[in-house]
């Protein structure tokens, strides 16, 4: 109970930042998804145009069901948009679709820190999973070598988080720099890019936080209990 009520304390910092982040990227998304930017382009048109000027042609952009479910899938190499990004004018269309499609300028160009993150994405999945099992085994069977082997596994999910910061910071800088030089947005259309972009940011920096915090908790957990057998 007490390890409950300490993870609580714990997650409560990190799931309230994350929450005020998806907050933060619904109101910015809201105030933009409406306003039409100027050249009339579509989220599907801007990316196309992007990924054309840095010559990747062979990169489609397709469309994908849900709302802001915009990624780019770098094992395919397709870009894929939800529906109102890929077929609406408007301002925050573009900035969407502009990050995405710094995504595939990374990938095309070698960014290390994506492809450290694309190494990480299976080994981080796994990792979590399987370093619950050993944590909870470990403690079960008071083999605290096992407990702390299911931490170092754990930690790759917190790693994963830290290396995804600068990949998405970056596709935002590059989303921004290929409007702006293509000519794409005004001055307040650039603000309005620029504010849907940090405002999702905030999410990945909220998801860092909350794996810094949960391995801190399992940290805390398996100390407690090696110091309890001491």
């Amino acid at each position: 109970m007490v390890l409950d009520v300490m993870y609580l304390l714990l997650m409560l910092p990190g799931l309230a930042v994350m929450l005020w982040a998806q907050h933060k990227v619904r109101q910015a998304y809201n105030a933009y998804r409406r306003v039409p930017n100027w050249a009339g382009i579509t989220g599907a048109q801007a990316a196309r145009l992007i990924l054309d000027g840095q010559g990747l042609y062979d990169v489609p952009v397709e469309v994908t069901a849900g709302q802001l479910t915009d990624h780019y899938d770098p094992r395919h190499r397709v870009l894929r948009l939800s529906p109102e990004v890929y077929r609406q004018p408007s301002v925050a269309a573009l900035g969407i679709a502009a990050h995405e499609a710094g995504h595939a300028i990374q990938h095309a160009r070698a960014y290390a820190p994506l492809q450290v993150r694309s190494a990480l994405v299976p080994l981080a999945g796994v990792g979590s999973n399987l370093g619950f099992v050993l944590i909870i085994t470990g403690l079960v069977l008071q083999t605290l070598e096992l407990a702390w082997a299911g931490v170092g596994f754990f930690a790759f999910a917190t790693l994963l988080a830290l290396v995804t910061l600068p990949v998405e910071f970056d596709a935002s800088w590059r989303a921004q720099k290929a409007l702006a030089r293509m000519g794409l947005v005004t001055g307040s259309e650039a603000q309005g890019v620029s504010q849907v972009l940090n405002a999702a940011a905030w999410t990945y920096v909220a998801g860092f936080a909350i794996s810094v915090l949960q391995l801190l908790y399992w940290i805390s957990v398996v100390g407690s209990a090696r110091r309890s057998t001491a």
